[in-house]
Order: structure tokens, then sequence, then C-alpha cells
């Protein structure tokens, strides 16, 4: 039996709760934790493929939430049968909602032309479905609960599952199921939400039969992608990656791919190549010895970035380096790249040196300590693709590094190129001139990203080493000289300072970069 609410002089008095209204408040909770991370999905995937993560979260939310809008205005013409309606909605999102990661991974290998397309046109469809779900939650609990606590207890299970899913996805979701599992995962709580209603509201279904067959056939449809999630990924990165993916994963911080093929493997970073094994020697030389060499006996080394290990590679065929510390953001880069026999052997086990420190943390933030003072920094960071990683490359943080740079001592900052992104790699030199460091660049031709710039950053000027350590295959004393000349297609142009308020850079690399 079920209990009566009683009327008093303001409406609808306080009741007891019913078991089917406790099992609607559980379907909120499940609803909005599922909608929330379609959203966040459908944002990582942007930033991932696209770049520039702060302008794909922002327009996929703004997208989501107007969808949402458009949902909840809809609602008004479901006026019969709403469990039945709320069924189907339900089985519509947990179908296309749970597909969305898969979906827009495959379109993007095979059509990228047509991918924003999809990618937008899905976050509108399901955006709106979801916008429809909560209304209608609310009009079918309103035949037993006072408006005032039907809003409360609604709003306060939709805001807890948001809370929910927003802390899983980058702490467990992602870096234990990836992005398809994921999606898939949730769609199949969706479905459960479904069968949920099928079995609160099976007295009030006109086609119960029906209602029950779509259920199965979208639980059979989810599952199924579930158990092939794997070959559906690899489906996709064979096709966008062409060579032969050796390993990915994804961190809470990033999808690492290493692929492998005839000019041997090569490191992506969501999407974006890192280094190609037949030539990142080139790469990492360039980086490493003009500052190392010219610095005499540097015994301190910081490395900043580059958890593959090339860099500290590098830095130790000198004898005199007594530490490294190598600070690396994401912890899966360098336990890939110390424990994987392949990956360590390009690095020629660099990282299990016992003169090397690794600390997996914020560079930033770690400068911000008192960490000592260090002959040479190595600043190896992936290009300003977004605001996260322009902070890098602001005034703010090069005023970090000068108080922790020796006196004697180089840092040395890879820098884009200078041919394709002209404006971008000089607006980091003017940058970092402006904390009262002396500036040198220079550039080098790497062919799996073509001319490549670096930027000497110290307090003295730069001088020509006499010397460099045997065994390099690409620099050499007579032509070291040649790398600080820039012809006119790359020569010095007035730019602004890029400061943590501005973040010029990052718009400045995405336009450069974007007509290329």
């Amino acid at each position: 039996m079920t209990s009566v609410a009683t009327p008093d002089a303001h409406g609808p008095a306080a009741h007891t709760p019913r078991p089917i209204d406790i099992a609607l408040l559980a379907s909120v909770f499940v609803v909005a934790a599922c909608g929330l991370l379609y959203e966040l999905a459908a944002g990582a995937l942007a930033s991932y493929l696209l770049g520039d993560s702060v302008l794909q979260f922002s327009t996929i939310i703004g997208t989501y939430l107007f969808a949402m809008g458009v949902g909840s205005w809809l609602s008004r013409y479901f006026e019969r049968q709403l469990p039945a309606h709320f069924l189907r909605i339900e089985l519509m999102v947990a179908l296309i909602g749970g597909a969305l990661p898969a979906a827009l991974f495959v379109a993007h290998a095979y059509t990228p032309g047509a991918f924003r397309f999809l990618l937008y046109g899905m976050v509108l469809l399901v955006g709106t479905l979801v916008g429809l779900e909560i209304p209608l939650v609310m009009r079918i609990m309103k035949r037993n609960v006072a408006l005032k606590d039907l809003v409360s207890q609604v709003l306060t299970f939709d805001y807890l599952g948001a809370l929910a899913v927003s802390l899983a996805f980058p702490l467990l979701l992602v870096p234990h199921l990836g992005l398809i599992r994921t999606g898939l995962l949730f769609g199949l709580l969706n479905a459960l939400v479904a069968v949920w209603a099928l079995w609160l509201f099976r007295w009030e279904l006109r086609r119960f039969g029906a209602h029950a067959f779509a259920c199965a056939a979208v639980i059979a449809l989810l599952a199924a992608g579930l158990w092939g999630a794997e070959h559906i990924t690899r489906f996709a990165e064979d096709r966008f990656y062409q060579d032969h993916i050796v390993y990915t994963g994804a961190s809470q911080y990033q999808r690492i791919v290493v692929t492998n093929g005839k000019l041997g493997h090569r490191l992506y970073l969501n999407g974006n190549l890192q280094f190609a094994e037949h030539d990142e020697y080139r790469y990492h030389e360039a980086l490493v010895h003009p500052a190392m060499a010219a610095q005499g006996a540097p015994k301190r080394v910081v490395v900043l970035g580059g958890g593959d290990g090339m860099a500290v590679r590098e830095i130790l065929k000198y004898p005199s380096v007594e530490s490294v510390t190598l600070v690396e953001l994401d912890p899966a880069m360098t336990k890939l790249f110390t424990d994987n026999p392949t990956l360590a052997k390009l690095n020629q086990h660099a990282l299990s040196d016992p003169r090397v420190h690794i600390v997996n943390t914020d560079a930033f933030q770690w400068l911000q300590q008192d960490v000592g003072f260090f002959d040479v920094m190595v600043v190896d960071f992936p290009d300003p693709t977004n605001f996260a990683i322009g902070k890098l490359y602001t005034n703010s943080f090069y005023a970090l590094l000068e108080k922790h740079l020796a006196a004697s001592g180089y840092a040395v900052i890879q820098t884009t190129s200078p041919l394709v992104a002209r404006q971008s790699f000089w607006t980091v030199v003017n940058t970092i001139e402006s904390v009262g460091l002396t500036a040198t660049p220079y550039h080098a031709h790497v062919p799996s990203f073509g001319e490549w710039g670096y930027v000497l950053a110290s307090h003295r000027p730069w001088r020509l080493p006499e010397r460099l350590p045997p065994g390099m295959r690409f620099l050499s004393l007579p032509s070291l000289p040649l790398l600080f000349d820039f012809p006119l297609d790359m020569a010095r142009l007035p730019t602004e300072v890029n400061r943590l308020s501005n973040q010029v850079l990052v718009t400045t690399y995405e336009r450069e970069w974007g007509a290329h």
C-alpha cells in the first residue's frame, strides 16, 4: 500500500517516500553521472585529437549545456505515458552516449574531415536527450512528492552524481579503462536504468514486450562493444598511426601510443609525435650538448619534461655529472621508459642509472620549492598547444628557471619551429630575455619535425665549446656554429612577452601551425 500525502495550508505536505520514489532518485544519480561523463569524454577526445584543451572543453561544455536546455524545453511536449518516454530516452542515451567515444575515434581515423561535424552533432544529440531525462523524472515523481521536496531531492542527487563522475573520470576511469571502455560502461549503466524503469512501471507500459526487447537489444550491443573495445581502439589507431602499434595506454594526463615501423619506434602523446627512433638523436644531441659542453664540467643537472629519458641519455655522456633530476609530470611515461625493455633500450637504460632521480610532479610547482642551483637545466616540454602547457613558456616560469640556474650555468629550452611558427619561436626568445637572462637562439634540422628551434638561457653570454663527448652522430665542433645562423625566413620578429595573464603564445602557435 502506498502512502498518501496530506495537504496543508501551503500545498502538499511531507510524506513518507515510496520505494518507487527512492528508486527514481537513485536513477537520477546514475543519469547525472552518465550525462556528465559523456560531456567529459567528448571534451577529452576533442582535446586529444584537435589540441588546445581549453578551447575544446569550453566549446563542448557550452554546446552540451545549450543542448540540455533545448531538451528541457522540449520536455513540455511529452504529456502522456511519461514512464514509457523516459525508458525510450534512457535507451537512446545509453546507445548514443555509450558509443560516442568509439564512434569519434573511428571517425577521426577514417573521415577526419567530418570529425568536427560528427563531434558536435553527437554532443548536441546526447545533450538534448540528457536534458529531457530530469524533467521527465520530476514529472513522474510529482505524483506523490511536494514540489519543494521534489526539487531539492532531484537536484541533490543530480549534483552528487556529477561530483562522483567528475572525480572518477580522470583518477580512475580513463587511466584504467580508457575512453572507449568507459563510455560503453556508462552506456550500460544508462541501459540498466531503463531496465529498472521497465520493472518499476511494468503495470503502466502498454507494450511491455517491445520495451523489454529494446532493453535487451541495447544491452547486448553495448556489452558486445565493451567486449571488443580493444579491437575497436586498435582498428582506429592502426589507421591513424599507420605503423604497427606496440603500446597504448591512457594516464590521467594523456594518451600514450608507441608504434614501430620501417623507420623504428615513434612516440605519440595525445596524437602528437614526440620522437621518431630513426632521427631522434638529431633532436636530443642538439637539445643537450650546446649547453652541457659549453658549461665545461656540469655536476648538477635537471631535466624538466623529457620523460622518455632520451635527454638524460645524452647528459650521462659527461663523466663530470654527479646527479640528474628528471621532473616529469606523468609517472606512466617514466615507468614505461624504465620498465619496457624495448623502450628502455632506446634511452640506453638511462632512467635506471643510480645518478638519476625521478620526480613525478608539475615542473612549475617543483621550481617554486627550494631545490637548489643547477649547472645545466634542460627544458623539454611539448609544444604550447594549450594553456596548461603554455604556462611553462611564460615569463613567470622563466623567472623560476633563472632563480635556480647557477651563475656559470646554462638552461636550454626546446622552442618549436622557427620556420613554421616563426612568431611563436621569437616570442619565447623575447619572454626569456624579459626576466633578465641572455637568450641565444639556434636551430637544427630534424627530418621528422623539419627545422626545429631551441634557446639557450644564461646569466653570461654563451660560448662555443672546445670539445664534445665521443659518439656524436649529428653534432661536431666545425658544424656547431652553423646552428646559430638564422636565414632571412627565420630571422627575428618583434613579439609580445608571453605572460600568465595573456598566454599570447598559445593563440599564436595555434594560428601558425593551423595554417600549415
